[in-house]
């Protein structure tokens, strides 16, 4: 059975500068937990120490009990901007990580037709990235993060140049794909919301260097009609997580 992601007790500094003092997390399989903090607290440091790109002072990133600190393509990080091609088509551009692991182009873009319609992106395989609305865009983002990896994403603000609506739409649409194929998800996210309607844990980042202040576990009602940011307990969970950030 699959554990997810374990960080235990990482440090970074720069310099003279300390980034991070002495982050443990756990993601579990099969969940989504959101980093929320400020800028400047180290959210995108740990991201690139989990992703390989860099090394921490101290410390261990475990994913499903294998030690991954500093091994790269590992875990996949999708970015805030998507970060297409516009010179590729849509299925040239999904077939790009499965081709750079050395998959032929052929079996590429059948895999890639296979996934298309479940992240309702059926009809645009011809199309390049400019002609589609940026709701469509981070679909397409999303989809070339999984195929890159399964075992664990890396969400860095995916959805923070949306329009509230498209936004609101993405984050039902994200819900549903992430339990259809059991996605273990860590965001990054400044929006406190946005953190509360998607995440089944949420660590609050604080101070510099960055350290976890608290833990908070989210319990989204059972019932899909209810819309959970109306609900008083969604208002209790913003509420406490103000009063948190406020307090360090």
């Amino acid at each position: 059975m699959t554990v997810g992601l374990t960080v235990e007790r990482i440090n970074k500094s720069y310099g003279n500068k300390d980034v991070l003092a002495d982050i443990s997390l756990h993601v579990p399989a099969g969940k989504i937990v959101s980093l929320l903090g400020p800028s400047g607290v180290g959210k995108t440091t740990l991201f690139n120490l989990i992703a390989g790109l860099e090394l921490p002072d101290r410390g261990s990133i475990q994913l499903n009990n294998e030690e991954i600190t500093g091994k790269r393509g590992k875990v996949s990080y999708m970015l805030q901007k998507d970060l297409l091609l516009p010179y590729k088509t849509m299925e040239e551009n999904l077939a790009l990580p499965l081709i750079l692991k050395g998959v032929k182009k052929k079996a590429a873009l059948k895999k890639v037709a296979a996934y298309l319609p479940e992240f309702g992106l059926s009809g645009v395989e011809k199309v390049y990235p400019n002609a589609l609305s940026g709701g469509m865009r981070q679909r397409a983002a999303l989809l070339r993060t999984y195929l890159f990896s399964g075992e664990l994403i890396l969400l860095d603000e995916p959805f923070s140049a949306l329009d509230a609506i498209t936004k609101r739409d993405l984050h039902q649409w994200f819900l549903q794909m992430q339990k259809e194929f059991s996605l273990t998800t860590l965001l990054i996210t400044h929006d406190i919301d946005e953190a509360i309607l998607l995440s089944d844990q949420i660590y609050l980042l604080a101070g510099s260097p960055g350290v976890i202040r608290e833990t908070i576990t989210v319990s989204r009602p059972e019932n899909k009609e209810v819309d959970f940011s109306l609900t008083p307990a969604f208002l209790d969970y913003k509420r406490a997580i103000l009063q948190k950030m406020q307090t360090n």
